[in-house]
C-alpha cells in the first residue's frame, strides 16, 4: 500500500459539504488557529503533519484540454496527516485527544456521525479515505521523536567539540554533559522503509 513509508502512514480523507456550510468552518478554522487551541494536537507527537483544507466546489483544477470546469454539488473538506504507528492507533488516539475539536471542523461535512461513538467514527473516515499514489518523506526510517531527539544531539556536539581545547576537567565535564543528552536520545532508524509503488 503506498500509504505507508517506513515507520510513517499518509492519510487522505476528502468528505462533502455544502458551500454555505464551508463559510461557517472558516470561522471554526479562525478559532482552531489559536496556539492555545492547538495544545491537545501537539501533545500527540506521534504525528508528522495534519491540516484540513477546504476546496470550494469550482476549485477543482481542469485539466488540459477541458473547456469547462466541473460544476460539483458540494465544497470539499480536504485532511491530510503523517503519522506513526496504525491507522487504527492513530484514529483512536486522535479521537480521544481531540474528540470536540473533530465534531467542530466535520459536523458540516454530509453525513457526519459524530466523533462519539468511535466505531461510526472510524467508518465514516475509512469510507472517505482516499489511497496515495505517491507520498513522499524526508525521514521515512524515523518516528517524530527521533528526528526531534536528533535535532538536541547535533545542537549539543558543537559544545563537545569546542571543549576539546580545554584543560581535561573541563573536557571530562563537556563529555558528560554531552552523554546525559545524547545517551538516550541515539536509537536506532528503522532503515528507509519499502519503496513506493
Amino acid at each position: 500500500m503506498s500509504n505507508i513509508r517506513g515507520k510513517a502512514y499518509a492519510m487522505n480523507v476528502i468528505t462533502p459539504q455544502r458551500s454555505w456550510k464551508s463559510r461557517i468552518l472558516r470561522l471554526a478554522f479562525a478559532i482552531l488557529t489559536l496556539k492555545v487551541t492547538q495544545k491537545d494536537l501537539r501533545k500527540l507527537s506521534f504525528i508528522h503533519f495534519a491540516r484540513w483544507t477546504i476546496i470550494p466546489r469550482n476549485g477543482f483544477p481542469s485539466f488540459p484540454g477541458q473547456t469547462r470546469g466541473e460544476s460539483l454539488r458540494f465544497d470539499y473538506l480536504l485532511f491530510e496527516s503523517n503519522f506513526n504507528g496504525s491507522w487504527n492507533e492513530y484514529v483512536d488516539a486522535f479521537n480521544a485527544a481531540l474528540a470536540v475539536k473533530l465534531n467542530l471542523v466535520w459536523c458540516w461535512s454530509e453525513k457526519f456521525p459524530g466523533s462519539v461513538p468511535l466505531s461510526p467514527f472510524k467508518a465514516y473516515i475509512e469510507h472517505n479515505q482516499k489511497y496515495n499514489d505517491w507520498y513522499y518523506m524526508a525521514y521515512p526510517g524515523s518516528t517524530v521523536t527521533d528526528v526531534k531527539n536528533a535535532i538536541l544531539v547535533a545542537e549539543a556536539f558543537p559544545a563537545l567539540v569546542e571543549s576539546t581545547n580545554a584543560s581535561e576537567a573541563e573536557f571530562t565535564q563537556a563529555w558528560q554533559k554531552f552523554t546525559a543528552i545524547a545517551q538516550n536520545r541515539v536509537g536506532r532508524s528503522g532503515g528507509p522503509g519499502p519503496r513506493m509503488s
